[in-house]
């Protein structure tokens, strides 16, 4: 669901007062020139010079292997048949100015974390100018008592404020809101979104499992590799995770295929539940792991296979991956320090090294995982899920290399409403509209 935000206090706001009188020859005062709390971009937004941000906005561009793509007006529908329901065309190019003055907001509430986005259009890109995510785990113990916590709705309270005052504070135009999986299945899903909405101002929309396979496809396929034919794109999540098969030619990718399972790294953690610590039973746990993702993904395995088998013959089978899973794991493939997004985002690596870390750090202890930079605490009892699900999906997409993306929701839902180009409110009044 897209809102309309109101200008936040004391901007964009006509006063009903008349004018007050001025003196024969007096000038009218003006206000100094400046961007500062303002929507507006600089004025060399939109020319051959990228534009800059006085807040320390950056571009949002494709990594060094991807090749940028227009979004074009119509893309075929996915195949129908009885196991499928047809994906929704990706939408049509960023329109022209006005609206590339405009700022525009992305939240996606997951079952883990929470994340917000605000960008600009910049051509075919757009200029990000505040972000924020925070780890919430709205998902903590559904699994046992199919209810959102009272903790766990407190700590995405409070991210979601967080982000009602960033959409004040940059003047949004245009925003949309929404919930995943957690929300999806909890039995008071639907009185938590009410809360949200009562409690910050948000109106965060619970969207399926294919319309979130849609939005991250948008999001990252332009990170994906050049070539022909097809290609895998997946998102592993907090509590599930999407496999969307793509065809790719001259523009932008046709969805074929795509399945949804329940698996995330949450959800997938607190089905196993508690793991001794012991060599024999976390390797039972894992293979626990991987049998479950195994017969969630059984089906599609058998869909996709002819297709499968023709890329490799062909030596161009195709795989990009978008999650805090592949992009830890990057991280740890190149022994960073500390997580670098821009070293991250765009990065293509080795399928076999994926592996590979993959399987030490499911033989780890706690302790060692927590130890291990781009890991830490937070990270540390959910990783070992994220690898089992990575392992089973490149047993089902066996591709040499792996790309990487550190972008997927959000941008797809930036990339929808810019598309759409919708007309800003003339007044504090909130409206919906479709993104």
């Amino acid at each position: 669901m897209a809102e309309s935000i109101p200008p936040a206090s004391g901007q964009g706001v006509r006063s009903g007062r008349k004018k007050a009188g001025r003196k024969k020859g007096q000038r009218k005062s003006r206000a100094p020139r400046s961007n500062a709390g303002s929507s507006l971009p600089p004025r060399s937004a939109g020319k051959n010079r990228p534009p800059v941000n006085a807040g320390g906005g950056t571009v949002e561009q494709p990594g060094t292997p991807a090749r940028v793509a227009e979004i074009p007006a119509q893309v075929q529908a996915a195949q129908t048949s009885d196991h499928q329901t047809p994906v929704p065309p990706i939408n049509a190019p960023f329109r022209a100015a006005p609206f590339y003055r405009q700022a525009y907001a992305a939240i996606d509430l997951g079952t883990n974390n929470c994340r917000l986005l605000i960008a600009r259009p910049s051509g075919e890109h757009f200029v990000v100018i505040d972000a924020f995510s925070r780890v919430v785990r709205l998902g903590e113990g559904l699994a046992q008592t199919g209810r959102l916590s009272d903790a766990a709705m407190d700590r995405a309270l409070a991210a979601l404020h967080v982000c009602a005052d960033k959409l004040r504070k940059r003047n949004v135009h245009l925003a949309r809101s929404v919930a995943t999986e957690a929300c999806r299945r909890a039995t008071n899903g639907a009185d938590f979104i009410q809360r949200v909405r009562d409690e910050t101002g948000i109106r965060l929309n619970i969207i399926t499992a294919q319309e979130e396979a849609r939005l991250a496809v948008l999001g990252c396929h332009i990170l994906l590799e050049q070539g022909s034919g097809p290609a895998m794109i997946f998102d592993i999540g907090g509590g599930s995770t999407e496999m969307v098969l793509v065809e790719t030619g001259d523009t932008v990718p046709r969805i074929l295929d795509w399945q949804s399972v329940p698996w995330g790294v949450v959800s997938l953690t607190e089905s196993i539940g508690a793991i001794a610590d012991r060599d024999d039973a976390r390797a039972a746990a894992y293979a626990e792991m991987r049998r479950r993702v195994d017969e969630g993904f059984a089906d599609f395995a058998v869909r996709v296979s002819p297709m499968r088998n023709a890329a490799q013959g062909e030596g161009r089978i195709r795989l990009l991956g978008t999650s805090g899973t592949v992009t830890t794991l990057a991280s740890l493939h190149l022994e960073l320090p500390q997580y670098d997004r821009r070293a991250v985002d765009g990065l293509v690596v080795p399928a076999e090294s994926m592996r590979d870390i993959s399987q030490r750090l499911s033989s780890m202890s706690p302790a060692q995982r927590i130890a291990l930079p781009c890991i830490g605490r937070e990270r540390a009892d959910l990783v070992v899920a994220g690898c089992a699900i990575l392992e089973s999906i490149l047993d089902i997409w066996p591709a040499d290399r792996l790309g990487i993306a550190d972008r997927g929701i959000r941008e797809g839902i930036l990339r929808s409403l810019m598309a759409a180009g919708t007309e800003p409110s003339r007044g504090p009044k909130r409206r919906t509209e479709a993104a």
